[in-house]
């Protein structure tokens, strides 16, 4: 297999994750339709035929293509190891064109967009290096809209989890529709403000429905997910029953000063995809 046959499996992945959601925010949202009414019921059906008509044009299911965000898991002898960032970028490329995707990335400074949704940093990779010789690759293209949801917030140490309760129920309650709910929270607590941030967002990866493997914080996602949907912000904000789908929490060990709890707010279009890749360069879209 050669590199060119790698980066068509990525070009199929974000073709996959822009036009077909998973089949886990599917249910989820059909279960939002039989239980909202009137005009949150009718937001969610749009939605749904939105899905639909994605999935069957091979059109993206929003113009808002996102920033194509990358976490990968990869064998410390993995052959293709040192070519795969380049493989990555190339395939961002292509794709914006084959798709296509809006360009989205733009110069801070001069507003200059290239047109192919790569630039300084972008596409964004998180790297994990484990032991072994095959490649795991997930993608998560992330909207505009969603993005600038996000929070951070350095809490005092002293107000514990019910100080991160109010913070993350008053946060999301006070987003509206803004972030096109019913949306997914991913939640990251500890490490530093950096750290935070980015577990809230891999925290995204996670299906909707899949609880964290410890039970006192499957316990708190279960807890946020009722006290969220209590709200009434419903649907596109009109109202309604189903402001989040899920929310989901990772964590990380903190200093004893300081107190992290990073947002990130994915909207109803939860896009994701992944390609695993072994030895020999075999890859393929899962």
């Amino acid at each position: 297999m050669s590199n060119k046959d790698i980066e068509d499996q990525l070009v199929e992945a974000i073709r996959r994750a822009e036009t077909q959601l998973p089949n886990d925010v599917v249910s989820a949202l059909e279960k939002a339709y039989e239980v909202e009414e009137g005009p949150a019921r009718v937001q969610v059906e749009a939605i749904l035929e939105n899905i639909k008509v994605s999935r069957e044009t091979g059109a993206p299911m929003c113009q808002d293509t996102g920033i194509q965000t990358f976490y990968i898991e990869v064998g410390a002898d993995f052959p293709y190891l040192g070519e795969l960032k380049d493989i990555i970028t190339n395939a961002v490329k292509r794709a914006s064109g084959e798709i296509p995707l809006r360009p989205n990335t733009v110069n801070p400074f001069t507003g200059e967009n290239p047109g192919n949704n790569v630039g300084n940093y972008v596409p964004y990779i998180t790297w994990d290096i484990v032991k072994g010789e095959e490649c795991t690759i997930h993608l998560l293209p992330k909207g505009g809209g969603s993005e600038n949801m996000c929070a951070l917030n350095m809490m005092a140490p002293g107000k514990g989890i019910k100080g991160l309760k109010r913070f993350v129920v008053d946060h999301i309650v006070g987003c509206g529709g803004k972030p096109c709910p019913p949306t997914v929270v991913g939640i990251g607590v500890g490490g530093g403000a950096d750290l935070s941030l980015k577990l809230g967002k891999k925290s995204l990866l996670r299906d909707v429905g899949v609880r964290h493997p410890e039970p006192h914080i499957a316990e708190l996602e279960e807890e946020l997910l009722k006290l969220i949907n209590e709200s009434g912000v419903g649907p596109m904000g009109v109202g309604g029953k189903t402001t989040v789908l899920d929310v989901h929490i990772e964590y990380a060990h903190r200093h004893p000063a300081s107190f992290p709890i990073g947002i990130a707010v994915q909207c109803w279009a939860d896009r994701r995809s992944t390609v695993r890749i072994t030895k020999d360069g075999r890859a393929e879209v899962i």
